[in-house]
């Protein structure tokens, strides 16, 4: 994808398993993906790099856990209406602690859809990345999403089996609530 990345330990009470990742576009490296197609989580998108140069980083998107990948694009792809999550591609990296191997939800056009609150779908296979990544001292303590589609996201969620997640009706924005060795922090979307 032409991305680099960095992951952080947030686990905590009703997350379990939960990681922050800090993904940008690798300058310089040319991404290895078929012709047409644009990096994920809209990191493509001019707006949005603009958004990111002027005012830093942000929150943009999320990733859920579900069991079989698969399976959930499906019970997206049925439902009113009809959402698109996109393909289900197979990754794996291998690590001092073991082979990773993910299946993973992605877009050709790279859109996260609704303002990134619908979330990429992600199946972990036998080692996830959380079993040996060292406290960051981050916790993700909340997490919510606002749509002026709300009662859409909230059934989207619930046929992935995604809960925990606080859905409100409003102008887009994705908040996380994070209990750090400084305080709490929010990072948020602010429409993007």
């Amino acid at each position: 994808m032409g991305t680099h990345n960095r992951l952080l330990l947030c686990s905590g009470k009703g997350f379990a398993r939960s990681y922050v990742e800090l993904i940008a576009i690798e300058r310089g490296k040319n991404p290895i993906r078929p012709a047409g197609s644009r990096r994920w989580f809209d990191l493509d998108d001019e707006a949005l790099q603009t958004t990111l140069q002027r005012q830093g980083p942000r929150l943009i998107h999320f990733v859920a856990r579900v069991p079989d990948a698969q399976k959930a694009v499906q019970a997206l792809a049925v439902g009113a209406p009809a959402v698109d999550r996109g393909t289900v591609i197979e990754a794996s990296r291998d690590t001092p602690a073991g082979r990773l191997e993910w299946r993973i939800t992605v877009r050709g056009d790279g859109q996260r859809l609704m303002y990134g609150a619908l979330p990429t779908l992600i199946q972990w296979g036998p080692v996830h990345p959380t079993d040996t990544m060292t406290d960051s001292g981050l916790e993700l303590v909340a997490l919510a999403a606002c749509h002026p589609r709300a009662e859409q996201l909230r059934d989207a969620y619930a046929r992935i089996g995604l809960t925990g997640v606080d859905v409100q009706n409003g102008t887009p924005n994705l908040v996380a609530s994070l209990r750090t060795p400084r305080g709490m922090v929010t990072l948020e979307s602010e429409g993007y």
